[in-house]
């Protein structure tokens, strides 16, 4: 497409930030429109900086998904609020993700300051999970939201339902500078497939386990190779993967009794990595303690931080 004078094409970069489990990696696959960040309902679980890319005929942007920022107690929070604060710094819009079902908090007060630090960056207030609560509830939360922070544009959305996920992308266009086309058309995330493999395991093991656990998941995928002696017409991978906890108890959770539990973690994963790769997939997990590895630095850099 030539861009003539009255359509000229804008491209850049947006990060959603929020406290943890504020509803940022599931509001970024609703804009994308396909599965690129893990969700949970257990707070603190994106890890990566995952770049999701939404295409329109006059602008492309492209999402920055962070970990939440919080006040940390563990080396690996210290070094995930860095990672969100150099973020911040690069891109050219940051939407401010606060759940309509809660109230704002300490940590809401804490990302509003760290905010207020960026000046020249446009900010949109995103108020999440709108389906949650009833209008009147919603009226009153944007009423907070405003007093809380001056942001150049305040929107509720729901990731659920699609309730106004399209005007978002409106406003979040409307501030990026013009620019070409970054990405292919049909390119959604420029993530490596290995670390996208690494995250479906890990969202997967952290269905249904205690509170604690989250924070003590790593995930490194070992190999991914093509089986031998198969049919072009039916390829199998080979999926070797290792899942590190921190203490032989948390490891006792991960397998469940008699294995039980790492089967329904292989079993859910597997069927979404084979929908990632487009191919029959062997998943072979195997559950490891690295003792403390989040107060580590060695073992934290072993493992990908």
């Amino acid at each position: 497409m030539t861009n003539t004078p009255d359509t000229q094409h804008r491209s850049g970069f947006a990060c959603l930030v929020g406290r943890p489990n504020a509803g940022k990696s599931t509001l970024t696959n609703a804009l994308v429109g396909e599965k690129i960040a893990i969700t949970s309902d257990r707070p603190q679980t994106t890890r990566h900086t995952i770049r999701g890319i939404v295409h329109r005929p006059d602008a492309q942007l492209v999402l920055v998904d962070t970990p939440g920022l919080h006040r940390p107690r563990t080396l690996l929070g210290e070094r995930l609020n860095d990672l969100v604060r150099e973020t911040l710094l690069e891109v050219d819009v940051v939407g401010f993700c606060l759940p309509a079902d809660e109230k704002i908090g300490p940590g809401d007060k804490f990302i509003a300051r760290e905010l207020k630090e960026l000046r020249r960056t446009p900010i949109v207030a995103i108020v999440t999970k709108s389906d949650k609560v009833k209008p009147q509830r919603l009226a009153e939360h944007l009423l907070e939201v405003q007093e809380l922070m001056e942001s150049d544009d305040i929107i509720p959305v729901s990731a659920v339902d699609g309730f106004q996920v399209g005007a978002l992308v409106d406003v979040l266009m409307g501030h990026l500078p013009e620019g070409p086309r970054m990405y292919p058309d049909d390119e959604l995330t420029d993530e490596p497939e290995n670390v996208m493999i690494a995250e479906l395991v890990r969202e997967a093991a952290l269905e249904g386990v205690r509170d604690e656990l989250p924070h003590s998941l790593a995930v490194v995928v070992e190999e991914v190779s093509e089986r031998e002696g198969r049919p072009q017409s039916a390829p199998l991978l080979d999926v070797h993967v290792l899942l590190y906890v921190e203490r032989d108890s948390q490891k006792a959770i991960v397998i469940g009794r008699g294995g039980s539990r790492l089967r329904e973690v292989g079993t859910k994963a597997r069927k979404e990595i084979e929908a990632l790769l487009g191919t029959r997939i062997h998943l072979d997990i195997r559950v490891k303690v690295a003792k403390d590895w989040q107060r580590d630095p060695k073992q934290m850099q072993r493992l990908g931080f």
